[in-house]
């Protein structure tokens, strides 16, 4: 669909997310209206290839379009692979599953998972490393409510209803009201702008295998069976899958969580860091 260019002033710089939007159309308006996504998207593409709009800009406006089609059910992580604590657990016990998961907020149950009765903040357990106060430790007085949304909620509803209302963690539940998963706002921002690696992450520009000082060797799940197989001299199917993470998913049958382990030929391999949809950093070793 052919667009006209609109040359603007460099100085007029939008100051608000409303100006920008609409900084960012005066530089390529359509000769004619798009009357649906498909023609908007197929202008954004052509402004692309024409150098108006950067690749990254293209594809996170991309993202934007899509994230009113995803439901919370698509993006949340499934109710198995939820950490979370109990009621009753004492401090050192939230301290192993948050040192465990690397999370800042956990659903607390009373028993079971599909009675969730409220969230914990990791933060809220650092007054307690002071051991005058340890004793006085009782998880119930931390316990936070916590928001229950439905796994048919579009995305594009739930970020504004987590910007509006400062959450960024919700307990989806079905139709019947049982506990379907957990879903956070960086799951949601995720479909956004990209996956969002944190402290736990190798930089991307640092090697696919990476040697510690203290003799670990950690992977990431990206790197390719055939890299693999030259670095460690062994033998593993390349075949099979692509990627090193490719093989121990399809070899487990399931996405494996985080420290969860396997054996394959004479390695174990032990993953470090993995979501609801991948795995992200993986530890290797010989067995002895």
């Amino acid at each position: 669909m052919p667009y006209r260019k609109i040359t603007v002033n460099p100085a007029q710089k939008p100051s608000t997310a409303s100006g920008f939007f609409k900084g960012l159309l005066t530089r390529f308006v359509p000769a004619s209206r798009a009357e649906t996504k498909a023609d908007l998207l197929e202008n954004l593409r052509m402004a692309e290839q024409d150098g108006i709009v950067a690749r990254d800009a293209y594809d996170m406006m991309q993202r934007v379009m899509y994230v009113s089609d995803l439901k919370v059910r698509d993006i949340m992580i499934p109710r198995s692979n939820m950490m979370h604590v109990e009621k009753d657990d004492d401090l050192d016990r939230c301290l192993d599953v948050m040192v465990e998961s690397g999370h800042s907020r956990f659903p607390v149950v009373d028993n079971e998972r599909d009675q969730i009765i409220g969230m914990l903040m990791a933060k809220d357990l650092l007054k307690y490393f002071d051991d005058e106060k340890k004793p006085r430790f009782n998880l119930r007085d931390l316990t936070r409510p916590v928001v229950f949304v439905p796994e048919s909620k579009r995305l594009n509803v739930l970020l504004r209803d987590f910007r509006e209302n400062r959450n960024h963690m919700a307990v989806v539940v079905d139709e019947y009201g049982s506990v379907a998963g957990l879903v956070t706002i960086e799951d949601v921002l995720e479909q956004i702008v990209g996956d969002i690696e944190d402290e736990h992450d190798i930089e991307e520009e640092e090697s696919m295998i990476r040697v510690l000082d203290d003799g670990e060797t950690i992977i990431k799940a990206v790197l390719p069976i055939d890299e693999f197989n030259d670095y460690f001299k062994t033998y593993l199917n390349e075949s099979a899958s692509d990627t090193i993470g490719g093989l121990i998913s399809q070899t487990l049958g399931h996405v494996p969580q985080r420290g969860e382990t396997l054996q394959i030929e004479n390695l174990n391999f032990e993953i470090v860091h993995a979501d609801s949809r991948r795995v992200h950093l993986i530890r290797v070793d010989r067995r002895s």
